[in-house]
């Protein structure tokens, strides 16, 4: 990783059920292992359930999200115990008490806390699309747009889970660098650490930092605020196994003065391997952090792209 982070100073939102709590309709829970058994090794929970937060009680009748009059309610299905506004004001009130943490996992197709593809119905109890957003989950995610956000079902994907782990921790990286008193000139080293990472996910954005960061027209405050904008909505962007092996190439060109023939060739060879499916991403990654430890350069030392997350998470096992 390029920068120190203690377990006690990385928080992330999570709904309570995720965790083990029993605080569902039926007195249930709904873990997640990546979450209790991984994660939670390497960051601390704030767990919410809006539900009980509102005085709901445990157990409790269901509760659906019901389209009336172009406009959305949360209540019983039959339309009873309307919790709309209080549910969105409690979600008001925890996005204004949050803004210290740097992820957030919501419960799948939940009412309250689905982050897409909650179902909607009619006031008749009819299914209607499935395209709702839980009615906490808005709140959270409108009052904090830069925050990465995902869901545990998704999650179970490792491509889903690697991008959202990364996110975490570039989001808290620029959250201590924004604390510590933005200048331009770390705003200009903050970006040539995620320059191979931005570059993996989207060539686009990797162009447009870049002349947003050489623009001299742009206070810092604007500046700042358009760039960490940009990086956290490239970064969403899946990085491509294309764009991993140009990323590859593009640092494998350090060491070419350094490395016999023997050396080239295994790493082209680690490259070719990944492109063509054969091997992890982890695999030439590997090989070039064994070189980096044998030819040091400062500038690889403090890319995001070689060690964006403990190692221990395994996450680049899996691609």
């Amino acid at each position: 990783m390029i920068f120190d982070v203690e377990k006690k100073d990385l928080k992330i939102g999570i709904s309570a059920c995720l965790i083990g709590q029993k605080v569902r309709f039926d007195s249930s829970n709904k873990p997640s292992r990546f979450c209790i058994d991984e994660l939670s090794e390497h960051v601390e929970y704030e767990a919410f359930c809006p539900e009980v937060a509102i005085g709901l009680p445990v157990p409790r009748p269901t509760i659906r999200q019901i389209k009336k009059d172009d406009m959305i309610h949360v209540a019983r299905p039959d339309g009873s115990g309307d919790v709309t506004e209080a549910l969105q004001a409690y979600g008001k009130k925890v996005a204004s008490m949050t803004q210290h943490l740097s992820g957030y996992i919501f419960c799948a197709k939940s009412p309250t806390c689905g982050m897409e593809r909650v179902k909607i119905y009619s006031p008749e109890g009819n299914s209607l699309k499935s395209d709702g957003i839980g009615s906490f989950a808005k709140e959270i995610m409108e009052a904090n747009p830069l925050l990465p956000c995902e869901e545990n079902g998704r999650l179970n994907d490792m491509h889903i889970r690697e991008n959202f782990v990364a996110r975490v921790y570039a989001y808290k990286h620029w959250q201590q660098v924004y604390a510590s008193g933005l200048t331009k000139h770390k705003l200009t080293t903050f970006h040539s650490h995620y320059k191979y990472t931005v570059m993996s996910h989207n060539l686009v954005a990797y162009r447009k930092l870049g002349q947003l960061l050489a623009n001299d027209e742009l206070s810092l405050h604007e500046k700042s605020s358009q760039y960490i904008s940009g990086l956290m909505e490239a970064l969403k962007i899946p990085a491509t196994r294309k764009n991993h092996v140009n990323t590859l190439t593009h640092i494998q060109g350090y060491f070419t003065e350094h490395l016999n023939a023997l050396q080239r060739k295994e790493l082209c060879e680690k490259i070719d391997g990944y492109r063509l499916g054969l091997l992890p991403l982890i695999a030439p990654l590997t090989l070039l952090n064994h070189y980096l430890l044998h030819y040091p350069k400062d500038y690889l030392k403090g890319q995001s792209y070689l060690a964006p997350y403990p190692d221990s998470l395994r996450l680049r096992y899996a691609y």
